[in-house]
């Protein structure tokens, strides 16, 4: 039996607790300070969690009416949902400089949408707030649980020796028995093609290989919904192919998750089924895939310097 069910599963629930808690604070201080050299001074932000606020009162629609797409809709309650989000960071000089400026978004369940936009525009930020590590402003936040966000660094949170321990390691935090735990982690491997390296040394694995293993550490806690921040910003072909397929038959499997992946690839569109472009702090487009390179193709001209292709 492998060590992580007999010894190590006993000291998890702690341990994620605390790393938990660090990721928390480490995303905050790691946002304050790629912020700071913008705003002249350091920030200062809330270190609570609410999840549901007021709508700004001055909140107000801007995408153009010829790119303005509908919110996405389903039966039921959509699996990601933000409605007037507004994020805004405060200078050590007082100032409140925003970040966010009333954002709507809506990703139905079983379904894998793109946020993309120019550096700097405000697609990490949003997707942490989405995640619940960073509080808005204003507005709403619907996400369904349990949820997971995926970091653009695996080593950020693949963090045990080996590929199945590290898979295992956050069902600790749940009552399951040894032969559930196994089970778990054998179909999570299975499904983003890593089974065959459950015994493998983390540091042994390449980029990409990491990132499928925190994608199957999600799915054995049978999250609902990954929060994906740029997955294959530092993977060759071969390993974001590899990460991509892992995600679309995820979301793609009965019951399957759903998914909001921040990327600067233009040539992943294909695999969404949807798309959200992001200006500036503004969303000002939302649609699927083909409507997405129409309004690329028009903002090419403008904007191609910009854009981190």
């Amino acid at each position: 039996m492998p060590w992580f069910l007999t010894q190590g599963l006993l000291i998890l629930p702690i341990f994620r607790a605390r790393v938990g808690k660090l990721s928390a604070h480490e995303f905050q201080a790691r946002e304050l300070s790629s912020m700071a050299p913008h705003v002249g001074g350091s920030l200062s932000l809330s270190s609570s969690s609410a999840v549901r606020l007021p709508l700004h009162p001055q909140a107000t629609t801007v995408a153009s009416a010829s790119h303005r797409c509908s919110l996405a809709t389903q039966e039921g309650r959509a699996a990601i949902e933000g409605r007037g989000i507004c994020y805004s960071v405060t200078t050590r000089q007082g100032r409140s400089v925003p970040i966010l400026k009333d954002c709507s978004l809506s990703v139905p369940s079983g379904q894998l949408w793109m946020l993309l936009g120019p550096n700097g525009c405000g697609k990490s930020t949003l997707l942490k707030v989405l995640a619940g590590l960073l509080n808005p402003t204003y507005g709403t936040v619907h996400v369904n649980k349990p949820k997971s966000f995926v970091f653009q660094n695996p080593d950020h949170q693949v963090i045990m020796p080996t590929v199945e321990a590290d898979v295992a390691f956050g069902l600790g935090k749940f009552s399951l028995s040894s032969d559930e735990v196994s089970s778990r982690v054998s179909k999570a491997l299975d499904a983003v093609g890593m089974l065959k390296y459950s015994q493998r040394p983390i540091q042994t694995l390449s980029g990409g290989q990491k990132q499928r293993v925190a994608i199957a550490g999600a799915l054995a806690e049978a999250c609902k919904v990954l929060l994906l921040d740029e997955l294959t910003t530092f993977l060759d072909e071969h390993d974001q192919l590899g990460v991509i397929k892992a995600v679309k038959d995820s979301v793609s499997s009965p019951g399957g998750v759903s998914a909001l992946w921040v990327t600067h690839r233009l040539e992943e569109l294909k695999y969404a089924d949807g798309v959200i472009y992001m200006e500036d702090g503004r969303i000002i487009m939302r649609g699927d895939v083909p409507t997405a390179v129409n309004f690329l193709k028009e903002k090419q001209a403008h904007y191609i310097d910009r854009l981190d292709l």
